[in-house]
């Protein structure tokens, strides 16, 4: 026996079908739907081509990884200054002197156009405190040369993460489009029906707001794309949207990503963690630079002087060479402050570097943990998924038959459609857990 509230659509299909018979034709299995929205988005006008390109990009273009090399060529800059304070030096002067006002006796004096010259070399003898800031410099180098390293380890993960941004906001974008073609074959069909008796205003009204929200989702996922691909052109330094190709697998991200980092035994290998140790190096011999200022410094110098004065009967040239010593006494107490402030340096460094130990084992815990919960959710995402696949398609199946209200069509619907973009972040956040896990505890070397 036939419901009787299936009996208008079943007349509808059987009027379609006789229909399509006349002309010889096969019944649509969907009505054809045509809107601009349904158009994908347009691409960008750079795309990256794999993982080794991101890279690349990332190496020529990148502005905190250029800054961070020019930091290594200030340390190692000032390097090359600590040694030039023990090292020779040599200096020339020379000096033309024209006198306004003169007294003519015998001869006119004083002599109204001299000239003279000197060059003076001075060699460090005893200078604790200058050979002293040649290893403090080089300590600073390396510090330099560690930060660098960790910079270029978040740079990578932040092309790691704007990358499976991309593809994530792609595939999001298309369960959108595929999404509303659904509702607007479901808003064909119900007007087909309220056209043959079969659905009232109220179900035209409901698939027409469900397409209403079927595009407003897919505006919102448009705009996270152009987003995400902004974000991406900004990770490899290229002030426009960059895009990847269709064929770009996220899950081979965390394989190239261990072909160029590796994990480190322990914490405080950490590039960052390394390079905080090595500034508390840097700070106490901080306090040991201001000791030495104590020290008295022995210095050698040589000097060659000529002139055109007549300087007899003394030569008009001389050479000498002087042993110099010098004893600082009192400044006012300026020593005895930098002591103090390098003390206080010291202390400071050492609790930055306790503060990032801890702020790193916990992002080390939470990395490490964020893959089983990534991997939980992923799994709860799909069969979620699935679940409202199977309602979705039994509510249908009711919805024909008349035994459903066209409510619960749509919000089964909507339900559809916001499972598979949970899934679809579900598998962005895992492979990001993944990749976050391996270089939380990795150096980068590239």
């Amino acid at each position: 026996m036939v419901n009787r509230r299936a009996l208008p659509f079943v007349l509808s299909n059987l009027l379609i079908s006789a229909n399509a018979f006349a002309e010889g034709t096969e019944a649509p299995l969907a009505p054809e739907v045509d809107d601009t929205m349904l158009q994908p988005v347009k691409g960008p006008a750079r795309v990256v081509a794999s993982w080794k390109d991101a890279v690349s990009l990332l190496k020529a273009r990148s502005t905190d990884l250029r800054s961070s090399y020019l930091d290594i060529v200030r340390a190692e800059a000032r390097t090359r200054t600590a040694l030039a304070g023990a090292l020779p030096s040599l200096n020339g002067s020379a000096t033309l002197t024209h006198q306004m006002i003169t007294n003519s006796v015998p001869v006119e004096l004083p002599i109204p156009n001299t000239a003279t010259g000197a060059i003076q070399l001075v060699q460090p003898l005893f200078a604790p405190r200058a050979w002293y800031a040649i290893g403090t410099a080089e300590h600073n180098e390396d510090a330099s040369k560690l930060s660098a390293g960790d910079i270029k380890r978040r740079s990578l993960l932040g092309v790691a993460n704007a990358l499976v941004g991309v593809v994530t906001s792609e595939r999001v974008s298309e369960l959108n489009r595929v999404g509303l073609r659904n509702s607007l074959e479901r808003f064909e069909l119900t007007k087909r029906r309220a056209g043959l008796g079969g659905a009232s205003g109220l179900d035209v009204v409901r698939a027409a707001q469900d397409v209403a929200s079927a595009k407003s989702t897919l505006i919102d996922g448009d705009e996270s794309l152009r987003q995400s691909r902004e974000a991406l052109g900004l990770a490899l330094g290229i002030p426009e949207q960059v895009g990847v190709p269709p064929n770009l697998s996220i899950d081979g991200i965390e394989k190239e990503a261990l072909a160029i980092c590796r994990v480190n035994g322990s914490l405080e290998s950490r590039s960052d963690l390394a390079a905080a140790q090595e500034q508390i190096t840097v700070a106490k011999r901080g306090i040991n630079d201001a000791r030495y200022a104590f020290s008295p410094i022995i210095t050698a110098q040589s000097t060659a002087a000529t002139t055109t004065i007549d300087t007899t009967p003394s030569p008009r040239t001389t050479w000498n060479i002087q042993g110099v010593l010098s004893v600082p006494l009192w400044d006012g107490g300026a020593r005895y402050g930098n002591l103090r402030d390098a003390t206080a340096r010291h202390e400071q460094a050492a609790l930055q570097f306790e503060a990032l130990r801890r702020s790193a084992q916990i992002e080390v815990t939470q990395a490490e943990r964020n893959q089983t919960v990534a991997t939980d959710k992923r799994r709860v995402a799909a069969l979620a998924r699935d679940l409202s696949a199977e309602n979705d398609r039994l509510t249908r199946a009711s919805y024909q038959e008349g035994r459903g209200t066209s409510l619960e069509l749509v919000i089964a619907a909507a339900q559809l459609r916001q499972t598979e973009i949970n899934l679809a972040l579900a598998d962005f956040q895992l492979v990001r857990a993944r990749v976050l896990a391996l270089l939380s505890r990795a150096t980068c070397d590239y």
